[in-house]
């Protein structure tokens, strides 16, 4: 079932970053967890992402799916995503903006931005 699901997703994460800017990219996924989030608890939870799963073009998934999104995304094991996990997460799924990181990253290294 996994497979239908990929066939389906379009990424558009890069896109966004390129006209956007890093700043703007970062407004923008904040946006979307707001959206996304359980408005008392001020976190996604299962329950917020099932309710507004079809506002990201994801409401054909099942529910073992959303939950195998939310356990990938929860680093600090409370069950809900913070805003924090909700932008990292969305970087991890982008695996087009993660190549783009990670040499934007050894450039860096390379040329020696991380010494005093």
């Amino acid at each position: 079932m996994a497979k239908r699901t990929s066939e389906r997703f379009e990424d558009y994460l890069p896109a966004m970053a390129e006209k956007l800017g890093g700043d703007g990219l970062m407004e923008e996924l904040c946006n979307g967890f707001r959206l996304l989030m359980d408005q008392e608890r001020e976190v996604i939870t299962f329950e917020s992402l099932k309710t507004s799963a079809g506002l990201l073009g994801l409401g054909g998934l099942r529910d073992d799916e959303l939950m195998g999104m939310m356990r990938e995304g929860d680093m600090d094991g409370d069950g809900a995503l913070n805003q924090m996990e909700f932008c990292v997460l969305m970087f991890r799924l982008s695996p087009e903006l993660m190549d783009e990181s990670w040499r934007c990253l050894d450039e860096a290294l390379a040329a020696d931005h991380f010494t005093h």
